[in-house]
């Protein structure tokens, strides 16, 4: 794309080191080296999601990433892996600027990233949990509200993104960036949250519908043929709220029984097992940390085996019959796959128009 449009600077923006305060989230066995450089090399901030990577894929997709790209890019963590600190290590050693979370780390976890100078941002889904992890030293954090496809509430971001504006200090004064998460999908919607208080958006669904998305093109084009009402917050993926394409597998998962639905997370968990390499007690392990900070029951615990298995047929393999496909509500806006580098000059030039027609109402 020939146009490039004037750098936006925020707090967010000086943080990270990037031109534009856009930020492509890191979502399981979609985030890997090409779309996170792709983001880079065009203004935002890509993440590498690392929950569906074992340590070797992590330190090859880093070091893979830095080889597309000069610019700065961040890495999604699990706080409560078991291996989260070796991580954590591999991350310093090669000079990754961010480190992004969907679950808080640790304070200790916190100040280890900071002294070695990467921005710590864990996502958040409640005004109570920003001003924590701002407590504990967060540089930033990510606010997603209920149209977003990750583990969220109910409360809309519209509603959800002042509530933590407010109790982080108000808008314009908030301790720490806030970037806003949940149906952003052009530059009205960045407007829209500079102006509720908010440092940049972050996009999942519209960054897997890019042509530098590896997601096969049948499963895009499935997405691109959704409406707003084709989504639905299903428990029975993962035991968690998880915003999916309603899709047959879906309904059926939906419809069927508890029981039927642990002894298929039994087994995909076992196949998970088997596929990265990991122990049934480096499993077990990671269940136990996850029960302790996180609310979770040992049955939504079960059924999170789920999820990386199911994501992967859908997003991976593209069998959208055995399969789930995880999906921000924003889907029903989308009806096209640019590059990253159009996507964002797009968002860039339409929110300059906007700042401008209303700085002209004053």
């Amino acid at each position: 794309m020939t146009v490039t449009a004037p750098a936006l600077n925020t707090r967010f923006t000086e943080l990270v080191g990037v031109k534009y305060p856009i930020v492509q989230t890191g979502m399981g066995w979609v985030s890997g080296p090409s779309l996170t450089a792709a983001t880079a090399n065009a203004g935002g901030l890509g993440i590498l999601a690392s929950a569906t990577m074992t340590y070797d894929e992590l330190e090859f997709a880093i070091k893979k990433t830095k080889s597309l790209t000069d610019k700065p890019f961040g890495v999604n963590l699990r706080a409560d892996a078991t291996d989260a600190n070796e991580r954590v290590d591999l991350m310093i050693r090669e000079g990754v600027k961010v480190a992004s979370f969907a679950l808080a780390p640790k304070k200790e976890l916190i100040a280890k990233l900071k002294d070695h100078g990467l921005a710590v941002i864990p996502s958040i889904g409640a005004a109570k949990h920003a001003v924590k992890v701002a407590s504990w030293g967060a540089d930033a954090v990510i606010v997603q509200g209920g149209e977003g496809g990750g583990h969220t509430g109910p409360v809309a971001t519209t509603l959800l993104l002042p509530s933590v504006v407010d109790a982080l200090g108000g808008a314009g004064q908030t301790s720490i960036p806030v970037v806003a998460a949940g149906g952003f999908f052009d530059g009205r919607g960045l407007v829209a949250a500079l102006g509720y208080g908010a440092d940049g958006v972050a996009m999942g669904t519209r960054f897997l519908l890019t042509s530098d998305s590896a997601v096969p093109d049948s499963v895009k084009q499935e997405y691109l043929q959704r409406t707003l009402n084709d989504t639905v917050v299903s428990l029975k993926v993962d035991g968690m709220p998880h915003r999916v394409l309603r899709t047959e597998l879906v309904n059926a998962l939906e419809s069927g029984s508890r029981a039927k639905a642990l002894l298929a997370a039994a087994r995909n968990a076992n196949e998970f097992k088997q596929m990265t390499g990991m122990r049934w007690t480096t499993m077990l392990r990671d269940g136990a940390s996850m029960k302790k900070s996180g609310e979770r029951t040992w049955q939504q615990i079960i059924m999170a085996g789920n999820t990386p298995m199911l994501l992967k047929a859908g997003l991976v393999d593209g069998n959208t019959e055995a399969g789930v496909l995880a999906s921000g509500q924003v889907v029903g806006m989308i009806s096209d796959l640019p590059s990253c580098d159009e996507l964002i000059q797009s968002i860039m030039s339409q929110a300059h128009e906007r700042l401008d027609a209303l700085a002209a109402l004053r």
